[in-house]
């Protein structure tokens, strides 16, 4: 898999007993983090006006570590994603950053606040979100070696993996947090 280019799911699951026993069993837990991830827009090109939205630049402070990424989505005609290319570094300094950002004229559209709890597990790092006004989620992504696989086929091997934890109805959305916290009444979860 390319460096950057990342492979995952955003899904609700109906229970979460068994996932978080499976977890605490058969997987490695990494660690928890508070998240404050701030979205942004240039003025010459607005990132949130075409649907579906195709690129986001994020800020992130990560329990005091900071980084910026920039994902830009790449859809099948359905209007759905099973990757993007993604691009992230360390910054030094947020505060510095969003000033630039300023001077830039670069927006800020969107903050999303979360707990992330986050495992491994064999080539999946599974993350479990609690998404200020949002709620609870399950994000996995694929940290094993492609090798030439069609990362729809990828993604669906990992709605097998929580189905066969016995996850119950499990929905699965295409947009992520940001579009969700921005344009609710456009948000669709499909049944997985």
């Amino acid at each position: 898999m390319s460096d950057n280019q990342e492979i995952e799911i955003k899904i609700q699951i109906e229970s979460n007993i068994n996932l978080f026993s499976f977890l605490e069993k058969e997987a490695k837990f990494i660690g928890e983090k508070h998240q404050i991830d701030k979205y942004f827009t240039p003025a010459h090109k607005n990132f949130i006006e075409p649907r579906p939205v195709k690129e986001w630049l994020r800020l992130r402070d990560s329990s005091g570590k900071f980084s910026i990424n920039y994902k830009n989505w790449h859809y099948d005609t359905f209007g759905k994603s099973n990757y993007c290319n993604e691009y992230e570094t360390p910054i030094e300094s947020l505060q510095q950053l969003e000033k630039i950002f300023d001077v830039l004229d670069i927006k800020e559209v969107v903050t999303v606040d979360k707990v992330r709890k986050l495992y491994l597990y064999q080539e999946y790092e599974i993350a479990i979100d609690s998404v200020k006004n949002l709620g609870d989620f399950v994000e996995i992504e694929f940290k094993g070696n492609v090798n030439g696989r069609d990362p729809a086929e990828i993604t669906n091997e990992m709605v097998t993996f929580l189905k066969k934890i016995d996850c119950g109805k499990i929905s699965r959305n295409f947009v992520g947090y940001p579009f969700q916290l921005l344009f609710p009444e456009e948000v669709v979860f499909e049944e997985q």
